[in-house]
């Protein structure tokens, strides 16, 4: 039987509309991915910038699928309509054609590609995607190579080409001149599950990006009508389609989300090439849901944005908040992510915006951790829950707060198990249907995070954060923990212990100096709380004449006051007299040494920037977060006599000092191989036996536990875990793992699964014992060649080849140094729980007053 979605009568909506019938979403195959990642590895010479190389697969994809397409038809007696006419030379069919050389291969794919959207042949969609591209380079074997790799993708009406495609818009880089960073995909998915997209509604992103948002919106109303009872007619299929609809500024951005929303069944995307802030052409149109993540950057002198705005502002994230709350239909819905100046900046703009949502709009705060964008940025941000209808009949606003999303908040993002967004979920699903009391008791429960027991989320009335002068978007304001803290010693005010609590001043000619008096700085003051040096800027003496009252003495404590919120309240104790001043976003501490210990003091101050003290009680100024003199001088500490306190500094002094010594003999050793001049040498190429590689696992996919190991070109070593059989590589004696682009070199004799592109397996022949072969290469010269490629060096690296028995007796040698140096490490963690336990006897225990 003829399969009717082929046959050539069919339009191209019609053929959309079909395209996943009756067909479940399929996880993103091991071929596809890896066939995309070769694409890119050919590309990377050519096309360094990840967007690009992104745009370039694109366009060879659909120009494929163009071809693919003409040959169905022709199959099915029909014609080929996209590659007809003067078009016809350029088919993909002839390209391929080997009787073409490399040279002329190449023009007529750049020709062809160029002249693309000028053919009357192919949908206005097809002639948008191909405006404006050219071909970056001019090298007929890289172009021999990608479109062979291209060659291997095939039109099949399968939605594993979306899948495919979303793995591929994964590795693009952040457009970060633009305030624009790609939205994870675990949040956008947790954001869309509490909205709750359904089949009849009308859905917008007015700042779409890849439309990562309508693509998880499109597949939650799928996953909602999957079994036999509620599953979609052909008819409903259809209108489906036309209930999406995205913004962007962006052409690249617009031809990517098309191309997106296309290979996931939309025939005719609604993508619109659109300034959302300052255009009007579009300004009466309503969406009965909401879901964005708009640009943070405001470009420089601000937005100019048209009078219809009811908040008047000229910052991008204010605007766009103001604008997706104004275009919501009667009971729309909507979820915004945003910045942290959003939830406490204290301009009229800011203010007015937040308490036109809470008045109309604003049901839920979500605060996210400051991290999730890593490593494009590290900015807070924060999810807004937005329903008209829910917002007037509720009385209370829901604030929740998720430390942790699943992923650790370093610019790798490598899964953990801490992960609150379930929870979140549940809570937030919760309270949405209805904000009843039966929702204050589940409200009630509560998750362990450490060792305090906190709500996830609690509820604070409207009138309460409006009577607030600011109406900040904290929830930690409003939060009464319940948690006390029980010591048997009193608790005073630093102002009480304290001689003076004075900060530094600015001098922005420190600037490029290197010489005169150091200006002490943030960067100064280490996250284990010790005064460092590098990068120390200077003053002239010139400036310092008249600031004799900021020199450091012996006793002096510096504050971090003002930086990124994680980081304010960090300490160090000056030791000695130093001349020299402290900047602005430093405050000194002289404590009465007739109350205090001032090393106690640094000690104390540092451990509450540790358990996250500080972190509610900060301010905004000058774009930054901060603590002020007269908050400082109010935070309590607990004071112990001062004989106890000799007693515990001397203590934790000796403590430091193990830890010290036994990180210096952890640091600096290194495995030394001592050559003998007899002993012959080999390149390295010449010794290695050939590896079959086993599937690599993308970043994106880690397990935080698993049966195997996942292995990358990291210091870490191990980036997480895997449980599929199929991707592990079995090892049958020890061999070394290269990262080409860090040159680290690990010894691996377990099984384990590659996680990460641009890692290499050494095995050497058997004329190695595998653990003297890494020794040999750590003692070897590998050129640094920055970030590129350093495999092609290692190969050519030449090393000692003595005899077996030799070997062995070496590494027997080194095997016993590492032993000691691992006792090292494990003398370090010993002590260091020595000091917690120390520092938890100080504060006594956490307790509950509930």
């Amino acid at each position: 039987m003829v399969n009717p979605i082929l046959t050539p009568t069919l339009s191209l909506k019609e053929r959309g509309v079909r395209w996943n019938t009756n067909q479940k979403s399929k996880m993103l195959d091991s071929e596809t991915k890896s066939r995309i990642d070769s694409a890119r590895d050919i590309l990377v010479g050519k096309v360094p910038d990840p967007k690009s190389q992104v745009e370039q697969i694109t366009i060879a994809l659909i120009y494929k699928f163009m071809d693919d397409m003409d040959r169905q038809s022709e199959e099915l007696g029909g014609k080929a309509t996209f590659f007809s006419k003067e078009y016809k030379k350029y088919a993909w069919s002839r390209l391929l054609d080997n009787r073409l050389s490399g040279h002329e291969r190449l023009l007529l794919y750049a020709e062809g590609i160029e002249k693309m959207n000028e053919n009357k042949n192919i949908p206005q969609l097809f002639r948008d995607i191909f405006k404006g591209v050219f071909l970056p380079y001019r090298d007929p074997e890289t172009l021999n190579l990608f479109l062979k790799e291209i060659n291997g993708f095939s039109y099949d009406h399968s939605e594993r080409l979306g899948d495919a495609f979303e793995y591929l818009l994964s590795v693009m880089d952040s457009q970060g001149s633009a305030g624009q960073f790609r939205t994870p995909r675990h949040i956008i998915d947790f954001i869309v599950k509490i909205v709750d997209p359904r089949k009849n509604e009308t859905i917008l992103d007015p700042a779409c990006g890849t439309a990562g948002f309508l693509i998880s919106s499109f597949k939650h109303i799928l996953a909602q009508h999957q079994n036999f009872s509620s599953e979609l007619t052909p008819d409903e299929r259809g209108r489906l389609m036309t209930n999406f609809c995205g913004y962007d500024i962006s052409p690249d951005m617009v031809r990517l989300s098309r191309v997106n929303l296309y290979l996931h069944s939309f025939a005719n995307p609604r993508i619109h090439e659109y300034d959302t802030l300052t255009s009007e052409e579009r300004w009466d149109e309503r969406y009965d849901v909401i879901l964005a993540n708009p640009p943070f950057m405001t470009p420089k002198g601000g937005i100019r944005p048209h009078n219809r705005f009811s908040i008047k502002a000229t910052r991008s994230e204010v605007l766009f908040v103001d604008y997706i709350a104004e275009h919501l239909n009667v009971n729309g819905r909507a979820g915004v992510i945003v910045p942290e100046g959003i939830i406490f900046q204290s301009q009229n703009a800011y203010k007015k915006l937040r308490k036109m949502l809470i008045e109309n709009y604003l049901w839920c705060v979500v605060s996210l951790p400051a991290g999730c964008f890593n490593p494009y940025s590290g900015v807070k941000t924060s999810v807004l829950l937005l329903d008209k209808s829910l917002a007037k009949r509720s009385e209370e606003i829901v604030f929740v707060k998720v430390e942790n999303d699943g992923f650790d908040l370093g610019a790798q993002r490598r899964p953990i198990e801490k992960n609150d967004l379930p929870e979140a979920l549940k809570v937030i699903l919760k309270c949405h249907s209805g904000l009843d009391p039966e929702s204050r008791v589940f409200l009630d429960s509560s998750v362990k995070r450490g060792n305090d027991k906190l709500p996830l989320a609690h509820l604070v009335s409207r009138k309460r954060i409006l009577e607030n002068g600011d109406i900040n978007l904290s929830g930690d304001r409003y939060r009464d923990t319940g948690i006390r803290i029980s010591t048997k010693w009193p608790m005073v005010k630093l102002a009480e212990v304290a001689l003076e609590i004075k900060s530094g001043f600015a001098c922005g000619s420190s600037d490029g100096n290197s010489t005169g008096i150091p200006h002490l700085r943030p960067m100064n003051i280490s996250t284990d709380g010790q005064l460092v040096w590098g990068g120390t800027k200077y003053i002239s003496e010139d400036v310092f004449t008249d600031k004799p009252d900021y020199l450091l003495k012996a006793g002096d404590i510096l504050f971090n006051n003002t930086n990124s919120k994680e980081l304010v309240g960090k300490t160090c104790y000056v030791d000695r007299d130093i001349h020299a001043g402290f900047s602005n976003h430093l405050t000194r501490i002289r404590p009465d040494l007739l109350k205090i210990i001032p090393r106690l003091l640094a000690i104390i101050l540092h451990e509450m920037w540790r358990r996250g003290t500080f972190l509610d009680l900060c301010h905004r100024w000058v774009g930054q977060s901060g603590v002020n003199n007269a908050v400082l001088s109010s935070v309590e500490i607990p004071l112990p006599p001062l004989g106890v306190q000799e007693k515990i500094v001397a203590e934790l002094g000796g403590y430091r000092k193990i830890i010290e010594g036994a990180k210096q003999i952890v640091t600096n050793y290194k495995p030394t191989l001592k050559i003998d001049p007899v002993w012959p040498t080999v390149f390295v190429s010449n010794v290695l036996e050939t590896v079959k590689y086993t599937q690599k696992v993308q970043k994106t996919q880690f397990l935080p536990s698993g049966r195997f190991p996942i292995v990358d070109q990291s210091e870490e070593f191990i980036a997480g875990y895997w449980d599929d059989e199929t991707s592990v590589f079995h090892i049958s004696k020890p061999v070394i793992l290269f990262g080409d682009h860090t040159r680290i070199l690990k010894y691996v004799d377990f099984d384990f699964v590659l996680g990460a592109d641009g890692v290499k397996i050494l095995q050497p022949d058997n004329r190695f014992v595998p653990r003297f072969f890494h020794l040999a290469l750590l003692n070897s010269e590998i050129p640094n060649l920055g970030y590129s490629r350093h495999f092609k060096e290692l190969v050519r690296v030449q090393i000692p080849l003595p005899p077996l028995d030799v070997q062995h007796r070496i590494v027997e040698e080194i095997e016993a140094e590492r032993e000691l140096v691992e006792a090292n490490r494990k003398l370090i963690k010993i002590y260091e729980q020595k000091i917690q336990a120390k520092l938890s006897e100080i504060w006594g225990d956490v307790t509950s007053n509930n």
